[in-house]
């Protein structure tokens, strides 16, 4: 049996919806079901009366119900005693975020943090976006650090989580340029003359951004994918050895743009074919079982205070 059943469970519990609870657990329906009937198997009993609606909890459930939280209350209280025996652990702010911001913003961010907060040690957890803030509901971090855009919000509850604002992120299509400065491909493209375009792999955060970019584009843009990842490091490379064009966070290439080993991919004239997001951390409310550490309070307080660091 898996800790992350009996959160689903008590999700459940409390939503009443299979649906909303996988939205809240950030999984896909059906897999948060199989999730809940694997639970159900390792009890040996129905926990879930699924002829109802809104759906209801068997008398087994709700037995469960009360001791799950019991339990999962208990975890959490070893868990912070764990990491109360070590001193060092008390003042490492630990980060989750996804790996774009991880190699693009973050380091900058850190610096402007130290130069104006002051000196903080960090542990940075740099994962898929779905896996960071996997961390963050399940508590294997301090703070979470990601994108935000409202075609594509982080479905975080608003009654659990807190959040501040960063900065802001703009996402724009860039291609490397000819001997003439000039860009090698010139984005709308043509009918029949797709430009090669270097996309991100399916599900990837930045590819939905970008999708819905090129959906609400004023002009139909002409591309063929020729290379996917789900790295905007890895587009990044890739365009810069002029394989096609990529749609890439201004942090990411604000050093080659000046050093113009990358051009924008749009000619003079056209609309701008771009996105801005926010760049946002994300932390649990505290709550009066699980105090958070005393420096990584300190930084929320100040951030939350309007004392940016970027």
């Amino acid at each position: 049996m898996e800790t992350k059943w009996l959160e689903d469970f008590v999700s459940l519990a409390e939503t009443r919806s299979f649906s909303r609870s996988a939205q809240l657990r950030h999984v896909t329906q059906p897999a948060f079901s199989r999730r809940i009937q694997a639970l159900e198997a390792w009890a040996g009993t129905d926990l879930v009366d699924r002829s109802s609606y809104p759906t209801r909890l068997t008398p087994a459930g709700e037995t469960l119900y009360a001791q799950a939280i019991e339990m999962l209350q208990a975890l959490q209280s070893t868990r912070a005693m764990l990491r109360g025996h070590s001193s060092a652990g008390q003042d490492v702010i630990e980060f989750a975020c996804p790996h774009t911001l991880a190699f693009t913003f973050f380091p900058a961010w850190l610096s402007q943090l130290r130069e104006k907060f002051g000196p903080v040690k960090t542990r940075l957890i740099a994962l898929n976006v779905h896996d960071a803030v996997m961390r963050l509901v399940e508590g294997g971090c301090d703070l979470l650090i990601a994108y935000h855009h409202l075609s594509q919000p982080l479905q975080l509850d608003a009654d659990r989580y807190e959040m501040v604002s960063l900065g802001r992120e703009t996402l724009a299509p860039y291609c490397k340029p000819g001997a003439d400065g000039q860009p090698l491909f010139h984005l709308p493209g043509r009918p029949g003359q797709p430009l090669p375009y270097l996309g991100y792999a399916p599900g990837a955060y930045l590819g939905r951004i970008t999708d819905q970019i090129l959906k609400e584009s004023p002009v139909a843009i002409h591309l063929e994918r020729v290379y996917e990842t789900d790295m905007a490091e890895g587009l990044k490379v890739m365009a810069m050895e002029g394989h096609g064009v990529a749609f890439l966070p201004y942090s990411a290439v604000r050093k080659e743009l000046k050093a113009k080993r990358l051009v924008s991919a749009l000619p003079p004239g056209m609309a701008p074919l771009e996105a801005t997001m926010d760049i946002r951390a994300y932390r649990e409310k505290p709550v009066d079982h699980g105090a958070p550490k005393g420096t990584a309070q300190a930084l929320w307080a100040w951030l939350a205070s309007g004392g940016q660091g970027g």
